[in-house]
């Protein structure tokens, strides 16, 4: 499993930072390499989502 070399995932089902093995990859985001990172998740997608709308034009 992608998660078995330590690195860290946000999970959404959950809605929370997980380390290593964890949830099923298809709910998490991910991987990170730090836990601030990982928990920065939902933040970072909201930037990257709204930097695209912009350069679509769809603002």
């Amino acid at each position: 499993m992608a998660g078995d070399d330590g690195d860290w995932w946000f999970c959404l089902k959950h809605m929370r930072v997980e380390h290593g093995p964890g949830c099923p990859d298809k709910d998490r985001m991910g991987p990170y390499g730090s836990e601030s990172a990982a928990a920065g998740a939902l933040a970072l997608a909201r930037e990257r989502n709204e930097a695209w709308r912009k350069q679509d034009g769809d603002d």
